[in-house]
């Protein structure tokens, strides 16, 4: 059974840094792209960033240069550094793994709180 487990999130000030982490379980994380999501109140959900087994990576214009995601294939998590956060940047951020074209799974979601 695939699990993906977010942790990392949490209330912090405008212009601070948080982590996030993805841990996946069932198998599947080795050949699945792992993404991370998030939705804020009254929007909807809209992709942050990426990553594809080998390490490409893609943005949303709006985190370009300030956040990073990365993955640790040995560890089965995927990461998401979020520097410079903005009040824009409050959302439940929810960690996604899509391991083929048919199929894809999310976390239960973290919630990220950017004060001014």
């Amino acid at each position: 059974q695939v699990q993906l487990a977010e942790s990392g999130g949490g209330l912090v000030q405008a212009g601070g840094s948080l982590r996030l982490s993805c841990a996946a379980s069932g198998g599947i994380f080795r050949f699945s792209i792992m993404g991370w999501y998030r939705q804020a109140t009254g929007k909807q959900r809209e992709l942050v960033a990426d990553i594809t087994p080998r390490g490409g990576t893609n943005y949303v214009d709006s985190v370009k240069g300030r956040f990073t995601i990365s993955r640790d294939n040995a560890k089965n998590t995927v990461y998401l550094q979020m520097n410079s956060l903005k009040l824009e940047d409050t959302a439940v951020y929810y960690c996604n793994a899509r391991p083929n074209k048919e199929s894809e799974y999310w976390g239960q979601g973290t919630q990220v709180t950017v004060s001014s």
